[in-house]
This record gives C-alpha cells, structure tokens and sequence, in this order.
C-alpha cells in the first residue's frame, strides 16, 4: 500500500482545540464521504497530545521544530490506484471541496504533505495496533530530515538497514509496543497536491512511529536499561537525522475508514 502523509498546523486565531475539533467533527465525515470516490483504503487522524513527554523526547535531540497539531493519514492500494482516483473527473470534484474545507482549518503553505512507503521493524502479533482515545497507548510521531551530507536515498538506506536493527536490539529496554519506519517516495502526484495548496515547507525525509504506554514512555529514563537504551537510539538517530529541522511528539489516533 501508499500512504499520503499530511502534516499539520493549525491556521493562525484557532486553538488546538478549535482545530482538533472541526477537523474530527466536520472535516473527517467529509474525507470519509468522498473516501469511495477517491478510493481511500484507510484514514486515520493523528491528534497531538500538549504533553510534558514532548519537550523532553525533543529535549533529549537537542533544539527541534516544534510539534504539529495532527497529522492526515490516508492510504491507497498502490501507486496505481492512487492515481486512478485523483485522475476522475468525480475524483477531481472531490479533491476540490476538500481543499476547500482544508482552507478553512489548516494553515496550508506551512503544512507538508508527501507519499510515502512503509517499512515495518517491531510488530506485535496481530500487527494492528491503534492509540485510541480512552487507551493507555500513544502513538510517538517522528518526522525528520537528513543532514545535508547526505541524499535522500543514503539516509532512506542507513535508516533501514543501520537504524532499524539498533532499535530492534534496544525495543525491550525503551518498552517499545510497535514501530514502523516510513519513508518518502517522490511522486509527481505530490507536487500536484502542493501547487494546489501553496505548501511552502519541504516535505521530510519520513518519518518514524512508535506506539508506547503512556506511562512507560514518561519512564525509560528511570531504569538503566531504559537509559542506555534511548542513549543508544539518540546515538545512532545522529547520523542520518537533522534534528534541527526535524519534530517529534505524542498522539492519539482517530480511525475514521478502514477496509484493509
């Protein structure tokens, strides 16, 4: 499957709780009226949590962007698909009031969007696994860039092939649930979707998500285990992250659509 990132910032005057609220109360019914259309598989909301946990996961990096206010999740079949369904003329249609309704919540030149694969690491058995609102669960979301050393097909690999076993091997001391890396393709749909949008930010690299217990993530640094195990992470996200045009933070997850 594909999957459309699209990371957000609220528009200017609107709190985040204005903003959470019309995007899951008005937006998201409408994304899933269309999601037939548009022959959407899943959608997912990612809603940011204002939390101490984030200043000290971007604390432990050194000065970060700031966090988000959610991010749209959305995925297609494949690549053909996905094409498919922004190439119809109902398609279109679609894709126009949605924008519209974008425009009225979402700070649109500052927030990103790009397509992505994804690359699973630590999976739990069944796979799913979902932060819902009244769960213990968070979900970690970790966008980031890679230094200007490297390509973006050079990180993308020292990413999967160096970085994915590091976590695998430390997973047990940050009491880590699930983690999936997923990484940017560059897709000309993308370009198309922020010219219609007048996206300013570059999109990232792609980002990491983690799902944890909230209490457990607030105390991997109590034990020694915990900490030699997010010192080795920091130690290894280094070499290939840009921290200082990267953002981390914790959420909850809202599924809207999802006939996987």
């Amino acid at each position: 499957m594909i999957r459309l990132v699209f990371v957000l910032r609220r528009k200017p005057g609107m709190s985040l709780g204005e903003f959470q609220q019309y995007w899951r109360g008005v937006h998201g019914p409408l994304v899933a009226r269309h999601s037939t259309t548009l022959d959407i598989r899943r959608y997912v909301q990612v809603h940011t949590l204002e939390d101490a946990v984030n200043d000290q996961l971007a604390g432990a990096r050194g000065k970060m962007e700031p966090p988000y206010d959610g991010v749209a999740e959305l995925w297609w079949d494949n690549r053909e698909a996905l094409a498919a369904s922004f190439g119809s003329t109902a398609g279109q249609a679609a894709g126009r009031e949605l924008l519209e309704d974008e425009a009225r919540f979402i700070d649109l030149p500052n927030s990103p969007l790009w397509f992505a694969y994804e690359y699973p690491q630590v999976n739990p058995t069944p796979e799913e696994m979902v932060a819902r609102e009244h769960s213990a669960l968070v979900k970690l979301f970790f966008c980031l860039r890679h230094p200007a050393n490297l390509s973006l097909d050079q990180a993308q690999l020292y990413w999967r092939t160096n970085h994915g076993p590091t976590i695998r091997g430390v997973a047990n001391g940050m009491r880590l649930k699930r983690y999936l890396q997923v990484h940017r393709c560059e897709d000309p749909i993308e370009q198309q979707l922020r010219a219609s949008r007048g996206t300013r930010v570059a999109p990232y690299t792609g980002h990491a998500e983690a799902w944890f217990d909230r209490a457990d993530l607030a105390t991997i640094g109590n034990t020694p285990e915990g900490r030699r195990a997010m010192e080795i992470a920091v130690e290894d996200e280094s070499k290939f992250i840009d921290f200082a045009h990267s953002a981390m933070w914790i959420a909850k997850e809202r599924v809207f659509i999802d006939r996987r």
